[in-house]
């Protein structure tokens, strides 16, 4: 018991005696272990002052949002031919997957959900105005299958997303 009690003080009196010089190391010899490097010279010079402008305080994710959806206007013809090819890349990359090759909700995931997801070329979804389409595609539809995609495609890509949609027409 008495070797026990012998060898915890001297290894307490080692560690002591170590955290003793490594600390007058540390605030005594010039070079001290990273006390005076470059690398921890922080904030040398003035953080610069943004521009004016720098952070937008109009405008942004939350209009949209926030507007009613007859209000929300695209900001191209969505009948223009770059816009609808430009939809057809949007479409590819977001949506195909679920709603599939012919619009019809059947692609690689949707034909998995019971019910499948909305057929793009019913006379419901051509009928919706751009806004609302908008909104469903970005917010997602409460209480349904569709994603709120507004993090993941651009404000373009979604505006060239329904240029395609209602460039479609309705299945016959």
């Amino acid at each position: 018991m008495k070797r026990i009690l012998v060898l915890g003080l001297v290894v307490s009196t080692v560690v002591l005696i170590a955290v003793g010089v490594i600390t007058l190391y540390d605030y005594n010899m010039s070079v001290g272990r990273m006390w005076h490097t470059p690398a921890i010279k922080a904030h040398e010079k003035p953080i610069p002052v943004m521009a004016a402008g720098s952070v937008p305080v109009t405008g942004g994710e939350a209009l949209y949002r926030t507007a009613a959806a007859e209000t929300i206007t695209p900001p191209f013809a969505l009948t223009e031919p770059t816009a609808i090819a430009a939809g057809k890349i949007a479409y590819q990359r977001y949506c195909y997957q679920c709603h599939g090759p012919n619009f019809d909700g059947y692609g690689t995931v949707g034909q998995s959900f019971a019910p499948p997801p909305g057929d793009l070329r019913t006379a419901k979804i051509q009928s919706m105005s751009p806004g609302l389409l908008f909104k469903e595609i970005s917010y997602g539809i409460p209480d349904g299958r569709q994603p709120a995609l507004a993090t993941t495609m651009t404000l373009n890509e979604r505006w060239h997303a329904i240029a395609l949609v209602k460039s479609l027409g309705v299945r016959n």
